[in-house]
């Protein structure tokens, strides 16, 4: 039995989603109805439930025992586990209506900032209302949100949605939380004009940190719709290997222009991954590691790796070195791995505890030598050096897995039994 008769929809976002018997499925990600030709309230056809794989699966409403505030349950029984791919006529409320521009019956327009759906005496759920901000003025301060009747209302037809130009801000909102990975699945699944509306809202960090996540295709796709001006600022806020991955698949022409317009400061690491072939270790690396010189205390070490914007393989482990403190450094002289930096008092210094042993990765070692390496030493992240004994980056265990794993892993997410 569901739990309520009136759900709003861009509330659902997010909402775990269990099983039958109280196991986690995924999230709920969108819902999908079926616009029709009469003025009639569209009829809502399902949920994309997001499996905790990143795959995008479609559950018909049917399927859904119970829609609480907090959750959602599914019914017993299998569930289809096939790929979400969106059909002719469908619609998705959370990514194309909200936003959207209508026509309300006193000839004034509003924006759709959320929408109701019912469920009907037959047992189908239909959208049966739109919440929307009226625009009293085009110099005014926007309205208060007003609920309205499908049927009072036009401008949602599948042909106005795909041809009438939308801000983003609510879809936005609702992408506010998610993780970046999470985001780019999302904007995988959107229409491209949609997709690119998106990413014409997001601030250039948050852009750049989606922009990471998403397949090449998606990448090169999403980098073509925005000014070279732009593109060039999301490059410098990527992480340079990530940029360096992102530039190698574009033709010379675009890849030159695009350096020429980043801050020299922040092209030149770019440019030097851009020297290495993609299947090596100096492909591979992050040119912007954890660097310390010998005369750190454990305390700033530990300073360092707590920093947020580190991923987990790469705040595994410092590494000490001569000045200067950049790639390419000094001497490199040994590394501390962070189980280490734990157990050791907070005012000695780390040169008293470098591991000097460990076996250092050349920037030409092919990525089946470094997922050996990998393997050998149960490490997530090692050092590049070159022939001099600099330090020229570190390859952490995910850049290998991402070459590893075939081009479309993101999209396809994991298999199942």
């Amino acid at each position: 039995m569901v739990a309520v008769n009136r759900v709003y929809i861009a509330q659902l976002a997010g909402l775990p989603v269990f099983g039958p018997d109280g196991e986690p499925i995924g999230k709920a990600r969108d819902v999908v109805i079926s616009l029709r030709i009469d003025r009639q309230p569209p009829r809502v056809l399902g949920m994309v439930v997001e499996l905790v794989t990143r795959r995008r699966i479609f559950v018909p409403m049917l399927r859904l025992t119970s829609i609480e505030p907090n959750a959602v349950t599914l019914a017993t029984g299998s569930v289809n586990l096939r790929p979400f791919h969106q059909r002719v006529n469908e619609v998705l409320v959370i990514g194309e209506v909200l936003d959207a521009k209508i026509q309300l019956a006193d000839g004034g327009t509003a924006i759709v900032v959320d929408a109701a759906m019912e469920l009907t005496r037959t047992r189908d759920w239909r959208m049966v209302r739109v919440a929307a901000r009226q625009r009293t003025g085009r110099f005014s301060p926007k309205g208060p949100v007003q609920v309205w009747r499908w049927e009072d209302i036009g401008g949602l037809s599948v042909n106005e949605i795909a041809g009438q130009p939308q801000g983003a801000q609510q879809l936005v909102a609702v992408f506010e939380g998610m993780r970046a990975a999470d985001v780019a699945n999302a904007l995988h699944e959107l229409p491209p004009k949609r997709r690119y509306e998106v990413a014409d809202a997001l601030d250039d960090e948050r852009l750049a940190d989606v922009i990471e996540e998403l397949s090449e295709e998606d990448q090169k796709d999403v980098l073509a719709h925005l000014d070279e001006e732009r593109a060039a600022d999301i490059l410098e806020a990527m992480n340079p290997d990530d940029a360096a991955d992102l530039l190698a698949g574009l033709a010379e022409g675009t890849k030159d222009r695009l350096l020429e317009l980043m801050e020299p400061e922040e092209s030149e690491p770019v440019r030097r991954l851009l020297e290495y072939s993609f299947d090596t270790a100096g492909g591979l690396m992050t040119p912007e590691p954890i660097i310390l010189t010998p005369d750190a205390t454990i305390a700033e070490a530990l300073a360092r790796v707590r920093n947020p914007d580190l991923t987990p393989a790469l705040a595994s482990m410092v590494f000490v070195c001569r000045s200067p403190s950049a790639t390419p450094t000094g001497r490199y002289l040994g590394c501390v791995h962070i189980q280490r930096l734990l157990r050791e008092p907070p005012f000695d210094l780390v040169a008293g505890v470098l591991d000097t042993d460990l076996a250092r990765l050349p920037p030409n070692a092919s990525l089946s030598d470094v997922t050996r390496y990998f393997a050998t030493y149960n490490l997530v992240c090692a050092p590049v050096t070159d022939e001099a004994e600099h330090l020229l980056g570190a390859v952490t265990v995910d850049d290998v897995l991402d070459h590893l794993l075939p081009d479309n892993w993101r999209e396809t997410g994991l298999s199942h039994a």
